[in-house]
């Protein structure tokens, strides 16, 4: 991994290949001209290999970007909790890729911290956090949906180094939703925002992919890769609850055979429309 202002780090390790190189996607891809990922080491040519080193996104939710410029469009968002593989630090900003969809790009170096290995994760539209356990209390933050958190139960209140959060916006990790549609409805009028995943701001990707994460069905954050999923449903059989709709303009989960529930661009938010509204969508049964 690389260090601050330095072109390298003393522990790489250096590779010389010869032959073609393939082709792969940088999206997903952790590689630039100068540097790459040293998992594409018999993949990719490279001047220079990095060994990941893991780090977690910190209380806030921290946007991805495709360069290290601020005010760049997001390609996906970290949640509290979440791990990123950093391959190089410079001028404030890691680069590197998620670890839960390899969705890869540039963070705020800030906003990383010490991984955790969490108990629970936040299940509800966000988690009111206070100082302490009583029902009095100030809220000093909200953690989004799908934040994950480290923390010891106590009472009705799980103990963590944020704060205490109520069990009643938490699940227990790997104890999952049972309708991955209600997950969807509990971000009603979530505000639409181009790579987003959270209550701030979210995309019809990011919101299929948090809502069937909390299911327990891992998806990846990228519309075509999620065309993937499940099964095709063939054309004039009906829709059922959870089937995916997806087009080259977003996509969303069926509540119905008529309508589902997506992060629309054109509304501005997360809402329930027809779904012949997304026009040229297939469907996609889990």
């Amino acid at each position: 991994m690389q260090a601050h202002g330095e072109s390298s780090s003393r522990t790489d390790e250096w590779f010389h290949l010869t032959g073609p190189s393939l082709t792969l996607d940088p999206r997903i891809h952790a590689y630039r001209d100068d540097i790459a990922d040293i998992g594409l080491a018999g993949q990719i040519f490279a001047p220079h290999y990095a060994r990941p080193v893991v780090r977690g996104c910190g209380s806030r939710q921290a946007l991805v970007r495709p360069a290290p410029v601020a005010d760049s469009d997001s390609v996906t968002e970290l949640l509290p909790g979440e791990d990123f593989a950093v391959l190089e630090y410079a001028g404030g900003w890691a680069w590197g890729y998620c670890l839960g969809d390899h969705v890869t790009g540039y963070v705020e170096a800030i906003t990383l911290a010490e991984r955790i290995e969490p108990t629970h994760i936040v299940c509800e539209k966000c988690a009111p956090v206070t100082p302490d356990g009583r029902i009095t209390s100030t809220v000093i933050a909200y953690l989004p949906m799908g934040s994950r958190l480290h923390g010891r139960e106590q009472g009705a209140c799980l103990t963590t180094e944020y704060g205490c959060v109520s069990m009643s916006h938490l699940r227990p990790i790997g104890d999952h939703e049972a309708d991955a549609v209600l997950v969807a409805e509990r971000l009603l009028g979530a505000p639409y925002r181009p790579g987003g995943r959270s209550m701030e701001g979210i995309d019809a990707p990011g919101l299929i992919q948090l809502a069937l994460g909390l299911a327990g069905l891992p998806a990846p954050h990228l519309i075509d890769q999620q065309r993937r999923l499940g099964a095709a449903v063939r054309d004039g059989a009906p829709s059922r609850r959870g089937d995916l709709v997806l087009s080259e303009a977003g996509g969303g989960l069926m509540l119905d055979d008529l309508l589902m529930i997506h992060a629309s661009r054109d509304a501005g938010k997360v809402c329930v429309q027809p779904a012949a509204a997304l026009a040229g969508a297939i469907r996609r049964r889990l």
